[in-house]
Formats: C-alpha cells, structure tokens, sequence
C-alpha cells in the first residue's frame, strides 16, 4: 500500500505545478494588478540638498505616528533616504517635527 501512495503523489502534484507555469490564478476569483515602478521624486525634481527647515517636504515622508516612512514606500532612492533621514532628526532635535504623535 505504500508503493501506491508514494507513486501517486508526485503524479498528483504535477498538473498544479503546468497549471502554476500557464499563468493560472492561484485561487478562483484572485485578481493580478499591475504596479507602477516608483521613482525618487528628489531625481525627478533635481532637488539637490534636502534642508532640515523645509518642515512641509518633510511632512511627506514621516508617517501619522510621527516614523520615516521607509524607502521601499515611498521609492526614495538610497542616497536620498539617508539625507532625509538626516534632516528629519535633526528638525526633530530642535523641534519643528514631533518625535512622536500625543495620544
């Protein structure tokens, strides 16, 4: 009885696997979308410095609880983030963005 189960098993899993590889939705009823690739909007802008007074550019990019948002949201490249980044803590330090949201 083992041979039997073990000899049907890869045969079952086999027409999942050549449905999988034609583009068959997973689930009945599941929908692809398709998402745009995001950009760094300082390139696109041709922003060169990111200033730590400028409290209504960072505004965008620290969430409602008062965290950076991070770069895989907001498609801020690297260089980029870490500028911005900067400048958020440094306008928190003196106290034109807030560390945190009051409760």
């Amino acid at each position: 009885m083992s041979d039997e189960t073990t000899q049907n098993a890869p045969a079952a899993a086999a027409p999942r696997a050549a449905a999988a590889q034609a583009g068959a939705p997973a689930a009945p009823g599941a929908r692809k979308f398709f998402r745009r690739k995001k950009v760094c909007k300082f390139c696109t802008e041709k922003i060169d410095s990111i200033s730590y007074r400028d409290v209504n550019l960072l505004k965008q990019f620290v969430a409602e609880r008062g965290k950076i948002v991070p770069r895989r949201l907001t498609g801020v490249c690297t260089t980029h983030q870490r500028r911005l980044t900067r400048a958020i803590k440094q306008a928190r330090n003196i106290a034109l963005l807030p560390f945190a949201v009051k409760y």
